[in-house]
């Protein structure tokens, strides 16, 4: 199973007995020998959904990462090649929340392979890009997956770039980023990253979607809600990197009654098992603690660091996931500080998943005009 649930997890579930088996087994992680990033370990020929089999080939590939503390290790996803009018150009496509176990991977299930990443994607390959759609580290191998972790999403999307050229090399090192809620971002962590990790890439743009942000202004906002299951998540995320976020300590007991959920379900089993809590279901005394929204501030908020490309940022004006007022008023100041351009495309009505559908065009000219 994924170890999300070891060893901060494993005990608690295994004393409740409701550990469960993944869908897919764990890809072993490579030697301990340090090795580029983005080395193709393993590619095999991927069953894509069918808005995207009739526009591209798939392969499903395993490559080499780096973790936040610089050691090697293995991540999973898919390279989507179009069928026609091949320009030479990668785009990498990064994935909104699909959950924590590794039968979350959408590289493997399509049933978290959402409909609006369909669209988004489908879109890109009608334009002949190739798309680099990465799991992101943890979601299919025994590592657990750093949840909103946006130094590690943004490597994993760097180097899902990288393992696409070690495949065809004849792409160009021109690439753009486009990605969704926890993809969108981990594609702002990835502009951050990239003059000091992408090597010889060159990156052109990158589009963000209603992106998660200014965690310490979310989190306070979401106890007592319908969407107390990404907190849960959120805390175990932070435990993967930050020894001293105890979750257990943190939810109170009702809370941890349903822990199970992370390893037998994905997003939408998550948010179900959690949505009728009371605040002090959810966490100790009804508030998450000021210590620990220290933490979600310094390992999942963007923007803390220079952008290196032009930044498209798309927002629904009716988004229950990620509140209009944290990107329009928080988010986008906190970007427009730095040199890069932003452009701020807000779109009224529109709730988290369908801004993706309703800017699938708007983000692909963007894209275009970024590779022009």
């Amino acid at each position: 199973m994924n170890t999300i649930v070891r060893p901060i997890l494993a005990a608690f579930l295994s004393a409740a007995g409701v550990l469960a088996a993944t869908a897919q087994p764990a890809i072993a992680e490579p030697a301990a020998a340090a090795v580029a990033p983005g080395i193709v370990l393993t590619s095999s020929p991927a069953t894509l959904p069918a808005e995207l089999s009739a526009l591209a080939t798939g392969k499903r590939i395993q490559y080499t990462s780096t973790s936040i503390t610089g050691s090697t290790i293995t991540s999973t996803g898919l390279v989507l090649t179009p069928r026609s009018g091949k320009k030479n150009k990668v785009v990498a496509w990064a994935h909104g929340t699909t959950g924590l176990a590794d039968q979350c991977a959408p590289s493997t299930n399509q049933a978290v392979f959402w409909e609006e990443a369909r669209i988004a994607v489908a879109e890109l390959l009608s334009r002949g890009w190739t798309v680099a759609a990465t799991d992101y580290a943890g979601l299919g191998t025994v590592l657990p997956h750093p949840y909103l972790i946006g130094a590690s999403e943004g490597r994993a999307i760097i180097d899902s770039v990288k393992a696409a050229r070690n495949l065809d090399p004849a792409l160009s090192t021109q690439y753009a980023i486009d990605g969704h809620s926890q993809g969108g971002q981990g594609a702002l962590f990835a502009s951050q990253l990239a003059p000091a990790y992408d090597g010889n890439l060159v990156l052109k743009g990158t589009s963000s979607i209603a992106p998660v942000s200014n965690t310490d202004t979310i989190v306070p906002l979401i106890p007592g809600t319908p969407g107390q299951g990404y907190l849960v998540m959120a805390l175990f995320g932070l435990a993967t990197v930050d020894s001293s976020v105890q979750p257990l300590n943190i939810l109170a007991a009702p809370a941890k009654a349903r822990l199970g959920v992370l390893s037998s379900g994905c997003l939408n089993e998550i948010l179900a098992a959690y949505q009728d809590l009371t605040a002090t279901d959810l966490v100790v005394g009804g508030t998450v603690p000021d210590a620990v929204l220290a933490k979600f501030a310094q390992y999942d908020n963007p923007a803390q660091t220079a952008p290196s490309a032009p930044i498209l940022v798309v927002q629904g004006t009716d988004d229950d996931a990620v509140p209009y007022f944290v990107t329009a008023d928080l988010l986008i100041p906190q970007l427009q500080a730095y040199s890069q351009p932003v452009t701020f495309v807000p779109i009224a009505g529109a709730t988290h998943d369908t801004s993706v559908i309703q800017s699938a065009d708007l983000v692909a000219d963007w894209i275009a005009a970024r590779f022009a």
